[in-house]
């Protein structure tokens, strides 16, 4: 997936967390809004618990609605005392964030940078591709896990949230499937290119000889 240059910018380490936020916002408040993203299951922290150990665990679910939004401070916090700190994200609730996280490189970028940190007993959950079809039902599983299916009273599926939702999973996978295949048809002809004029100087343009007067 290629990275958009932007996404540098967009992330920073705040009290111990990776936080990844809109670009040009610089760092956020205490009470920015944030989701708490793990980006090597892609997954999204709902709650916590403890282990027998007391050691505080964040749950999470794969779907982007049945995620829990925290105040950054929060956020920083559960990360921080988590007992695998280092696959967290606290991505800013922000659209210009969003777009940037999911299909302009922020993921992948957030994933190399946790990868260098995080231990072996850490690493318990096996990877997920970062695949538009991954992607897709991570945007497209619209309700947390024992509500789907309603259809009205308390917690029915507001049929606009579901196409705002439905519309942006397949925005980002459409971005996707466009960034990745124009950067790799962009590497593909720089090679091509390069590879003809080191291995067949005939494919250089010849000089245009000069006419006499």
């Amino acid at each position: 997936m290629p990275t958009n240059t932007n996404t540098e910018s967009c992330i920073h380490t705040e009290r111990g967390a990776l936080v990844f936020s809109a670009p040009g916002a610089g760092r956020l408040r205490d009470g920015s809004r944030v989701q708490i993203v793990d980006v090597f299951a892609l997954q999204v922290a709902t709650g916590y618990t403890r282990d027998p150990q007391g050691r505080l665990l964040l749950e999470a679910h794969p779907s982007v609605a049945a995620g829990r939004s925290w105040s950054l401070a929060k956020a920083a916090q559960l990360i921080r005392n988590d007992a695998r700190p280092h696959r967290w994200v606290a991505l800013e609730l922000n659209k210009r964030a969003w777009g940037l996280f999911w299909a302009g490189g922020g993921l992948q970028r957030c994933r190399e940078l946790l990868a260098d940190r995080v231990s072996d007993a850490e690493a318990c959950t096996a990877l997920v591709p970062a695949t538009p079809e991954a992607l897709l039902r991570l945007m497209l599983e619209l309700e947390p896990q024992g509500q789907q299916g309603r259809t009205s009273g308390v917690g029915a599926t507001n049929p606009w949230r579901v196409v705002a939702l439905t519309s942006s999973g397949w925005l980002v996978v459409l971005a996707l499937m466009a960034a990745g295949f124009l950067s790799a048809l962009e590497r593909q002809e720089r090679q091509i290119e390069l590879l003809m004029q080191r291995t067949n100087p005939a494919f250089a343009k010849p000089a245009v000889p000069e006419q006499n007067p």
